[in-house]
């Protein structure tokens, strides 16, 4: 992607959050960025294009983690912790209004966006749940199918603001309630040590303890 896009679209990022996704019209965009409205419109066809390339640019901040550290022999319950910190980093200031407009405003783009994000987590956590139990930190007796479906299943429930209102929930505990419910569930003892053990050393786990 082309660095001049990339800048645009981090400048987008920052009215998404702090104005919401339904003014990211091309002439509100132009005006907060102080950029010519030609400039935008030579770039993107118009504003679904560049919310697709918005949620692009989105997803290769979540897989470049992966790049960024070397998990080969890393503790598979430990993987989980850096990811869930950087996350938290990168990702956990998202507002759920943004997520609900973007559902709302462009929905196709919206639901191609988060089949490519789904299934990228899914293998992820497969493989995750398969290394925790060659290393004797994860149960032997679960089905890594099942549990890696599960672990989706509750990341998009985190989204269902009909029963988790924003306004009574944050993301942010949510996310760390069904991290620490779903460690729980598929560490054995020796896991679950090793988890108790590690955890403090993150902020997202230990924020206002």
């Amino acid at each position: 992607m082309d660095e001049k896009v990339r800048q645009i679209l981090s400048g987008v990022r920052d009215i998404a959050f702090k104005s919401g996704v339904k003014n990211l019209h091309f002439k509100e965009i132009a005006l907060k960025l102080n950029i010519d409205e030609q400039l935008l419109e030579s770039c993107f066809t118009n504003e679904a294009h560049l919310i697709e390339r918005l949620l692009e640019i989105e997803r290769e901040s979540f897989k470049s983690i992966f790049d960024e550290y070397n998990f080969e022999h890393t503790n598979a319950i430990e993987i989980l912790l850096i990811v869930s910190e950087v996350m938290s980093i990168r990702f956990l200031d998202l507002s759920p209004s943004v997520t609900f407009e973007l559902k709302q405003l462009y929905p196709e783009v919206y639901q191609t966006h988060l089949e490519q994000r789904i299934d990228f987590v899914y293998n992820k956590m497969k493989i995750n749940i398969e290394k925790g139990i060659r290393q004797g930190v994860y149960r032997e007796d679960v089905s890594i199918e099942l549990l890696a479906r599960l672990y989706i299943s509750r990341l998009i429930d985190l989204n269902n603001f009909d029963f988790f209102p924003p306004e009574r929930f944050s993301f942010k505990l949510m996310y760390e309630v069904m991290f620490d419910n779903f460690i729980r569930g598929i560490a054995n003892d020796e896991g679950l040590k090793y988890y108790k053990k590690r955890r403090r050393f993150y902020k997202l786990f230990n924020a206002g303890n």
